[in-house]
C-alpha cells in the first residue's frame, strides 16, 4: 500500500466566490482523498489532504489551476497532521 501523506494548502489568488470549495471537494472526493476545504476570512482557502502521496501530489498540483473561474496566486503546501477526517468535505469560513 503507498504510503500516506497529509498536506496543508493555502491557496490565494481569486479564489472565492467561484466555486473552488465545491470544484476542490469532487475532485478530492473522485481520487479517493479524505480532509476538507474551507474559505478563510482573508480570501484565501485552506485545504487538509490526506491520502497516497502520489495521489495527494496530483491534488496540489490541480489546485494550482482551479475550477475555471478561479484566478490562482499561488498555493502554499505544507505537511500537516491527518485529522482523521471520513471523506472529504467543506468547513465554514474560518
Amino acid at each position: 500500500m503507498a504510503p500516506k501523506k497529509t498536506v496543508r494548502l493555502r491557496i490565494t489568488g481569486e479564489v472565492q466566490g467561484v466555486g473552488y470549495r465545491i470544484w476542490a471537494t469532487r475532485t478530492a472526493a473522485h481520487l479517493g482523498l479524505r480532509g476538507w476545504v474551507r474559505n478563510r476570512a482573508d480570501g484565501s482557502v485552506e485545504v487538509l489532504a490526506t491520502g497516497p502521496s502520489e495521489t495527494v501530489a496530483g491534488f496540489v498540483e490541480a489546485c494550482r489551476r482551479g475550477p475555471r473561474a478561479a484566478r490562482v496566486a499561488a498555493v502554499t503546501v505544507s505537511d500537516a497532521e491527518d485529522d482523521g477526517s471520513r471523506g472529504f468535505g467543506a468547513l465554514p469560513t474560518e
